[in-house]
């Protein structure tokens, strides 16, 4: 059924504003953080490299060709098994989009940082480059914002990477309205992507606008107008945490409240109506939105990966009243 869903989900779709700049096609990303034991830091295996061809094949036959890494995931062991994996089945490059993000280091003796130095910038993409086995990117990522970022050094990096060729296009990730606009101004090239937390399970980005001159608003944490802004700019929006850590899907959880107890039996009914599965439900809801969010999804389970193939295709079927039924649902109250 995974593959006839998937069919007709290719048939029912819009371009988004990847499609605009020649990037990608692809309505869904698949999130490379657990790769070669994600935390653990696994050593390269067979059965790291194995498992992350299963994950890979899943991902494309679920229409998925966009490939999301950062150098931190594994300690760089994500973006080095993957590119084990290219190596043994080259012709995969010319098929799929490589996005890694830089920035973001754990040294040990020394406390957690975010870099965006030109020359931390241009070394962490030519490891990157390395570990991938591949000359270019098509997508870098600035992983969260630095504090003591000079944008001014990031335009340079910028500059001295895409000249050399090392990479086709620059985004951020984490990062609000006023900052992007504030970089925007010194970058010599257009940022194309915000990566961002956004997920039926986390609904600030939402709340943000509806609780707007609201007392409550204070206790919302979202910058105000991001959405909008990358609207506006033609800059497309990712969602990281897409389907909540499983909490709608089936996943086993303590401490469940009403409100995630009601919305997984609430998905669950949606998806047994249409004939579909709950994680194409969360990332039908997520894609309905009119930002055109791309949801980077993050298991490496093949079935689970194969159960987001009808997400696009829910997105477009699912009715306003479906919509607002999930998000108040998640709230757990009322939406005033």
């Amino acid at each position: 059924m995974t593959r006839e869903l998937n069919q007709e989900a290719a048939r029912v779709r819009k371009p988004m504003p990847y499609e605009q700049r020649g990037i990608t096609s692809s309505r869904l990303a698949f999130g490379c953080m657990k790769l070669s034991g994600g935390p653990k830091a696994l050593p390269i295996s067979e059965e790291t490299i194995l498992q992350t061809e299963r994950a890979i094949d899943a991902a494309l036959e679920a229409g998925i060709t966009m490939f999301d890494h950062a150098d931190a995931y594994a300690k760089g062991q994500a973006e080095a098994v993957f590119g084990e994996a290219l190596r043994r089945r080259p012709q995969l490059r010319e098929q799929i989009t490589i996005q890694t993000k830089c920035g973001y280091r754990v040294e040990e003796g020394k406390a957690k940082q975010y870099d965006f130095s030109s020359p931390h910038i241009v070394a962490a993409v030519d490891r990157s480059l390395k570990r991938l086995g591949v000359e270019r990117l098509d997508v870098l990522l600035l992983h969260r914002p630095d504090p003591l970022m000079e944008p001014e050094d990031i335009a340079e990096a910028f500059d001295q990477l895409r000249i050399a060729g090392k990479v086709a296009h620059f985004g951020v990730s984490n990062v609000g309205a006023e900052q992007m606009r504030f970089l925007q101004r010194y970058l010599p090239v257009p940022l194309v992507v915000n990566q961002l937390d956004l997920s039926l399970g986390k609904l600030d980005w939402l709340d943000s606008g509806i609780l707007m001159n609201r007392t409550i608003a204070k206790t919302v944490r979202f910058p105000e107008g991001t959405l909008e802004y990358c609207r506006a700019e033609n800059i497309q929006l990712q969602a990281w945490g897409s389907l909540a850590q499983g909490r709608f899907s089936g996943r086993v959880m303590e401490n469940v409240t009403e409100a995630e107890r009601q919305t997984t039996e609430l998905v669950g009914r949606m998806a047994s109506e249409k004939e579909t599965t709950p994680e194409s439900i969360i990332l039908g809801w997520l894609m309905k939105h009119p930002a055109r969010i791309q949801p980077v999804t993050g298991t490496l389970n093949p079935e689970r990966i194969l159960a987001c193939a009808d997400a696009a295709r829910q997105a477009e079927l699912m009715t306003r009243d479906e919509w607002y039924a999930l998000y108040q649902s998640s709230r757990g109250e009322v939406i005033p």
